[in-house]
């Protein structure tokens, strides 16, 4: 049996759960203003929050920003065919720059698809986005062995776990 397995949820759990799955709320004190939406403490809610991350229950918490409302139109997936023996410091470098969310090793598929790293481009509209690319092709230098932009055709929603609002 896995940790997560032998997790038990209590009705608090629950409702801590459901209170935050679209989100924490965005205020200077968001625990707090959880704890009195479930009729709890602050610190009763984050020690219950810190055992479910701590259990598995609760893979992460961290911010998830609509790029779009901010702004970025633009954005586009690139992928890079990087040597594999430095696609780890590569995706580093990447990963650093301001303008790229996440940066990430993903396997080939040869022959149709060579390229091992992935990085989310963001700008305000796609000439931005291949600036932004060409110094990330400039800073790589040789061991850019090819790159392509896969623009975002829609906004996918991202949701996490999710439990029926009944038990709130």
């Amino acid at each position: 049996m896995t940790e997560t397995e032998n997790t038990a949820l209590d009705d608090l759990d629950r409702k801590i759960i459901v209170a935050t799955q679209s989100g924490l709320p965005l205020v200077a004190e968001p625990y707090a203003l959880i704890a009195e939406e479930v009729g709890s403490t602050t610190s009763e809610v984050m020690a219950r929050i810190t055992r479910m991350l701590e259990s598995g229950v609760i893979r992460r918490i961290g911010a998830v920003p609509n790029h779009y409302t901010l702004g970025f139109k633009g954005n586009g997936m690139t992928v890079w065919d990087i040597p594999d023996d430095k696609v780890k410091q590569c995706g580093e470098m990447i990963g650093a720059l301001d303008f790229v969310s996440h940066a990430y090793e993903r396997p080939r598929h040869q022959p149709e698809w060579n390229y091992n790293l992935f990085a989310m481009v963001h700008g305000k509209d796609r000439t931005e986005v291949e600036q932004k690319v060409q110094q990330i092709a400039d800073l790589l230098g040789e061991d850019n062995r090819g790159h392509e932009i896969l623009y975002s055709s829609r906004i996918l929603k991202k949701t996490g776990l999710r439990l029926a609002s009944a038990t709130k």
